[in-house]
């Protein structure tokens, strides 16, 4: 059975910049990475882009930010596979180590001139505007705002990958997840009140706006995608509905040129190639009438996604 095909960040903006081809060099970098660290690396490009657009940033800047995450875990290039790639919890010491990755990669982007420029994407992207990230614990106004972006783009991808979501279905969990980290603890909130401190969270407000709005694209881009595949479903039902329909009519009729008729018409049909035959046409209709029932339920979950995403408060 053919199956629909879902890109869970949609590619579309990215590709309207060409990125491929403006920086090669920038990209070939990321061969040294593992496949886990590429992927995610890509994503967060690609998010940075197009948060960039609902930011209304001018296309250098965009480009430069979407150049940021695709090299903004350069330095995890150096940890150890055994702790980059555990699948448990890290231990204390663990993460002391994987958190040097930061200060890894500034310095590779610092000795590279190709990628200096890029440097403090590196370095910055965990760090929280309240000052309880990491490399140096630096609060908003010394935080650059290309790192502001990625950390959003950075936390989105890291939950959509631990939870791995092979649909929209549900995200909103995730954005709800997030926005804990865009509003202050109420603690703080009170001495800010006392004191005149600082009064953010962990991440740009503004930046999460932009992702709802990132996701909700993307949520109506997997909607389009199950459309098509929709209708593919009711195509084969109706061509599997048809043989059924032939198939009673040539066991209905007492004439052998009759029966030979609906015959071939059976056996034009029949997608043999794809193990289609006399016997189990009726299975495999049944599976696409299932498949399509799914499918209409996801659409409905999905419209309904949108909905609950469209009423987050940040």
């Amino acid at each position: 059975m053919f199956e629909e095909k879902l890109d869970f960040y949609s590619p579309i903006n990215l590709k309207s910049y060409n990125l491929n081809q403006s920086m090669r060099y920038e990209l070939s970098i990321l061969e040294r990475m593992d496949h886990f660290t590429r992927k995610h690396s890509e994503n967060v490009a690609n998010l940075c882009c197009r948060i960039c657009e609902y930011l209304r940033c001018k296309r250098s800047f965009i480009v430069y930010c979407t150049i940021s995450g695709y090299l903004h875990d350069i330095g995890k290039s150096f940890i150890p596979r055994e702790i980059l790639n555990k699948p448990t919890q890290l231990t204390d010491e663990e993460f002391e180590i994987m958190k040097t990755h930061t200060t890894i990669g500034y310095n590779m982007c610092m000795k590279d001139i190709n990628l200096r420029p890029y440097a403090l994407g590196a370095l910055n992207h965990h760090e929280a505007l309240d000052g309880s990230g990491y490399p140096n614990g630096i609060t908003k106004k010394d935080i650059p705002y290309v790192a502001q972006i990625i950390r959003v783009a950075d936390e989105y991808d890291a939950i959509v990958t631990k939870r791995q979501y092979t649909t929209h279905v549900n995200i909103s969990e995730t954005l709800k997840e997030l926005i804990k980290d865009a509003q202050p603890d109420p603690k703080f909130l009170a001495l800010d009140q006392l004191a005149n401190k600082e009064k953010d969270g962990k991440v740009n407000g503004t930046i999460l706006k932009k992702l709802f709005k990132v996701v909700i694209d993307d949520t109506l881009y997997e909607i389009s995608g199950v459309m098509d595949y929709t209708k593919y479903l009711q195509g084969e039902i109706k061509r599997l509905e048809t043989i059924k329909n032939y198939e009673e009519k040539a066991e209905k009729s007492n004439k052998q040129k009759t029966k030979d008729y609906y015959n071939e018409g059976i056996n034009l049909l029949l997608k043999s190639k794809d193990g289609e035959t006399k016997e189990n046409y009726k299975q495999v209709l049944e599976e696409y009438k299932e498949a399509l029932e799914a499918r209409k339920e996801r659409i409905d979950k999905l419209y309904k996604e949108i909905k609950i995403i469209k009423k987050l408060r940040v």
